[in-house]
């Protein structure tokens, strides 16, 4: 069980302290102090890892299936005993162009709060340090961790859209450059970053409801203080959301423009193939003419006949060539 508790403190008016390393003594000193609440962080855990804070913290069987195989959306759910929420922080990597996507669920109870993170993606230490820095905001209890948490990942998510913005302005200009073929496989790099939009907004989307309901009355085990807290990382989530649509929308407006141009130079090309091939036909034509085995044709017992012919077939093409010219075929 050791090496998967990241760490373990008993909080009291909003100062840290040690506790036993029993998490059985520990959660009854927070408990009987009154004014504190226990944090245990964990990283991974498997199931015989987790049975020791289950049966401790006595959470709800569904709770720890969640939090041990992963794979959740976000959400939040209400249990006798405690609060259960989930988060999905994310990552950018922007040489890769990928959105990686973690979870974190959080468990919020009466004196402890016990976080499970899976993944690389971890706002946990800075989380730890900037409350720790804060009383004033500890003294909220357990809810004040699960704000904090949600706070840094919806915090989070607004780098991530504006880096993913930065790098569709770079998409864009590549696309609508001028006299730019933008790479043989500019539809696919556009569904491959749609792609990571989506990923990302499965992270971004889910997570509107369970902080809208944070932040209004009725939920347990939420401090009345920490509802205004809620209803700020509700509001930057908003402003995420929006941003996400927008990059969304964005790249379906590119991908279509592109599709468009794609046509019109295709059209182009059948033009320009339509007007050789035209120029191409007319001698092709005239040669097949005096080509066929007659005695009686136009002009075949002179002697400039051939010269005459070989003019003809000049004037036609440079006739047809200065016509596709000036139409815009050429």
């Amino acid at each position: 069980m050791p090496r998967v508790i990241v760490d373990c403190a008993i909080y009291q008016d909003g100062r840290r302290t040690e506790g036993p390393a029993d998490l059985s003594d520990a959660l009854d000193r927070a408990r009987a102090a009154g004014d504190s609440f226990l944090w245990i962080g964990l990283h991974e855990p498997t199931a015989n890892e987790f049975e020791l804070v289950t049966s401790e913290f006595g959470l709800h069987p569904l709770a720890v299936e969640d939090a041990l195989h992963a794979h959740q959306r976000p959400k939040l759910e209400v249990y006798d005993d405690s609060l259960f929420l989930v988060l999905k922080p994310v990552r950018y990597d922007d040489k890769a162009g990928t959105v990686t996507a973690g979870e974190l669920m959080v468990f919020v109870g009466d004196s402890f709060v016990v976080t499970v993170r899976h993944g690389e993606s971890n706002p946990l230490g800075a989380v730890r340090e900037r409350l720790e820095d804060a009383p004033e905001v500890l003294r909220h209890g357990p809810t004040a961790v699960m704000y904090a948490v949600a706070d840094a990942v919806v915090d989070h998510y607004l780098d991530v859209a504006d880096e993913l913005h930065e790098d569709l302005d770079g998409l864009e200009t590549d696309v609508f450059a001028p006299d730019s073929v933008a790479g043989h496989n500019t539809a696919g790099r556009i569904y491959a970053f749609k792609r990571e939009v989506l990923e990302f907004r499965r992270a971004t989307g889910p997570l509107a409801e369970p902080m809208t309901r944070l932040a209004g009355a009725g939920v347990p085990f939420v401090h009345e203080g920490s509802r205004p807290f809620f209803r700020d990382v509700s509001d930057h989530l908003t402003r995420v959301n929006e941003h996400v649509e927008g990059l969304d929308r964005l790249l379906s407006d590119i991908l279509a423009a592109h599709l468009a141009q794609m046509g019109v130079r295709q059209n182009d090309d059948m033009r320009k193939i339509s007007a050789w091939a035209a120029m191409a036909a007319v001698p092709t034509l005239i040669a097949g003419v005096y080509g066929m085995n007659f005695d009686v044709m136009p002009e075949l017992e002179q002697p400039w006949g051939y010269p005459a012919v070989l003019l003809l077939m000049a004037g036609a093409i440079t006739l047809l060539y200065r016509m596709f010219k000036r139409r815009g075929w050429l």
